[in-house]
């Protein structure tokens, strides 16, 4: 595959490689809280293999640059439907950072006049409230659903019915971990180290654990008061991001059932914070956060 991209910012012009026969995509780059991916408006563009497109479009070297790609999608029984792949391939269940940029987009390009959205995830119907400034949505609060404690469904192979405030060993390091699925299964460790933390070799030990048969994210969480955390994030198929929404989710939902944290709190990550908040009554977390337009472009994909 060969790839053309042109981007614009303020009148700015981002070129990539130039390439003879120019079938161009148009995408928009976009980020929630620093996790950022390339968006494409599948009503009109089409995308053939985006497990081997991604790998391109990702690579912050010779590509766009992104922690993925994200395909905006019609839906049978909702509003949009939205897919996500990471930068190795594999097509995640759900992004919290991701969902809410897609209700950026569809409002901000006119795919929807509407400010209360349902979205067909693999993660099941998430519901989006979107927050609009002077026509352009600024942030978005989305109702990611209940957490899942149980641990067949996590999934995550260990003798107990729910895993809270565990005692594992991963090769020579042994954490105290709590699991949670947002659709997504996330490993939750409190530490007071997570600045220092070598988190690329200690994460993808931990994602790769054969504890973990679909994989984990693993966040490492440092308690700052009841009402916020500090986060560091290795998310399963990409890597150390700057944010990851269901991350933050399972952050504070391990921080309540820890006594740590208080059902509504600020999730602080390296790209800025999130507000989560899990509401007892109805059992769902809601994360309120911001949504950005980085550029618009072409890209050429030839194989």
């Amino acid at each position: 595959m060969h790839i053309f991209a042109e981007s614009k910012k303020q009148n700015a012009t981002k070129s990539l490689v130039l390439t003879s026969k120019r079938q161009c995509m148009k995408f928009v780059k976009m980020h929630g809280t620093g996790n950022d991916y390339v968006y494409v408006n599948c009503f009109t563009e089409k995308v053939e293999k985006p497990e081997e497109l991604v790998r391109f479009i990702s690579d912050r070297h010779k590509g766009i640059g992104s922690d993925g790609l994200v395909l905006i999608l019609p839906s049978d029984g909702c509003d949009f439907r939205m897919r996500m792949f990471n930068p190795d391939g594999s097509e995640a269940e759900m992004c919290g950072n991701a969902s809410r940029c897609v209700g950026k987009f569809v409002f901000d390009y006119g795919l929807t006049d509407k400010t209360t959205l349902t979205l067909e995830t693999k993660a099941g119907i998430k519901r989006l409230q979107l927050f609009p400034e002077n026509g352009k949505v600024a942030g978005v609060c989305v109702d990611m659903g209940e957490p899942v404690l149980k641990s067949i469904s996590i999934p995550v192979n260990l003798p107990v019915d729910e895993v809270i405030d565990y005692l594992v060993s991963f090769g020579e390091d042994t954490y105290r971990i709590t699991c949670v699925s947002m659709g997504n299964p996330h490993t939750v460790i409190f530490t007071e180290d997570i600045d220092d933390l070598e988190i690329e070799s200690t994460g993808k030990r931990i994602e790769q654990d054969v504890l973990f048969p679909e994989r984990t994210n693993v966040e490492f969480v440092k308690i700052l008061s009841s009402r916020q955390a500090k986060m560091r994030v290795w998310e399963r198929g990409t890597g150390e991001t700057q944010a990851c929404g269901t991350g933050a989710c399972a952050a504070l939902t391990a921080g309540v059932l820890n006594g740590l944290l208080d059902e509504k709190a600020v999730i602080s990550l390296p790209g800025g914070d999130l507000e989560i908040e899990w509401n007892r009554e109805n059992n769902h977390i809601f994360m309120t956060g911001n949504a950005v337009t980085v550029f618009e472009g072409e890209v050429e994909v030839k194989s």
